[in-house]
């Protein structure tokens, strides 16, 4: 929905804004921009845009805070928009989630000259001096899930393409909720970092606990900033609450540490319920261990409208600042279609196997 190293950056929080229909809080975007559905946001491009857009010659750079299965197939999908659209990436950079790295990065592809630049800023507070003279050259910016400060949608950058991130985590707390009957005890991990993207998905499950299941109640919460201490922080919330009905985890890597002890202590009991896609938390869930559904987004969407706003921005077309693709709960039954629908590829042979 993350990797540890996608998650782990420290920017300025967004809180979750009051909505009409009993505080329910809604996604919002960088600056407190409204979430436009991509299926909404009128980005078609018609044959004779695609051909105007082909014989620009234009160019593209892809600029990564780190690559894996996530972001991988964010790149994919951006690729090969930018393929049909006869839009040239010519070069893709990877920096480690090191915000030096990242500068240099962009340093590097703009001796290139590219016309567009899509990129997850790792530091959006001091992103300015990383992008600043991509727009300076007039290249158009995309980002992928924050926006630099300081800089202004439409004039800046094209805009930002996100997930809905209170569905993810409303989603995750309907499909723990549906796992433990609408009964029972909750442990709440949240990600212990001031990060919009995890804060809100976090936040989002809490309250549909909350206010949408009165027979449940989330008795511990414990931060987490560190994925390398989940298995720590699980122990702790199970010694305290040995009958714990289920947990709740910010992602996948922290969910690998609870399904590790959880496992060593023979419980077969307690649910857990994480976001993004993830090898080994879905054959934990296909092998009726404790996993009970991951919560994800659609990626490789993610990357295709990424793809999309650049070209439609270089033919003076109007793109709303904040996109967002759709929250997809997957649980046993839906794996490949799941897995399909997120990354646009097939599961692991593994994946596969377990879930015939």
């Amino acid at each position: 929905m993350l990797n540890v190293l996608r998650t782990s950056l420290l920017v300025a929080a967004v809180a979750l804004p009051v909505a009409a229909n009993a505080g329910q809080p809604a996604t919002v975007g960088p600056n407190g921009g409204v979430p436009t559905p991509v299926a909404e946001a009128q980005l078609e491009l018609t044959d004779a845009e695609v051909a105007q857009v082909r014989e620009g010659n234009y160019t593209a750079a892809l600029v990564w805070h780190e690559l894996y299965d996530w972001s991988n197939a964010v790149a994919r999908g951006a690729k090969e928009e930018f393929a049909r659209l006869g839009i040239e990436v010519i070069a893709e950079t990877n920096a480690g989630f090191d915000t030096a790295r990242q500068k240099s990065d962009v340093e590097t592809v703009m001796a290139n000259e590219p016309s567009i630049i899509v990129s997850l800023p790792i530091d959006p507070p001091t992103a300015s001096a990383v992008y600043g003279i991509a727009r300076d050259a007039g290249v158009k910016l995309v980002f992928i899930d924050n926006a630099v400060h300081s800089f202004n949608h439409g004039e800046d950058y094209v805009t930002v393409v996100s997930a809905d991130l209170f569905q993810i985590g409303n989603k995750a707390a309907h499909a723990l909720a549906q796992s433990m009957g609408e009964t029972g005890t909750v442990g709440y991990m949240f990600h212990d970092a001031d990060f919009p993207v995890t804060n809100q998905r976090d936040g989002a499950f809490k309250w549909t606990i909350e206010n949408e299941y009165p027979n449940m109640e989330i008795i511990i919460e414990s931060g987490m900033a560190n994925p390398a201490n989940a298995e720590d922080i699980a122990r702790a919330m199970l010694s305290r609450n040995p009958d714990l009905g289920g947990i709740y985890t910010p992602w996948a890597e922290p969910a690998l540490g609870v399904l590790s002890v959880l496992r060593q202590q023979g419980n077969s009991d307690t649910k857990v319920v994480t976001i993004d896609l993830n090898e080994p938390v879905a054959l934990d869930m296909l092998r009726d261990g404790n996993t009970a559904a991951i919560i994800a987004d659609e990626a490789y969407s993610i990357g295709v409208y990424a793809a999309r706003s650049a070209a439609a921005s270089l033919l003076g077309k109007s793109v709303d600042p904040f996109l967002v693709v759709d929250a997809l709960a997957i649980g046993t039954d839906n794996v490949k279609d799941g897995w399909n629908r997120s990354m646009n590829i097939d599961p692991p042979a593994t994946v596969m196997e377990a879930a015939q």
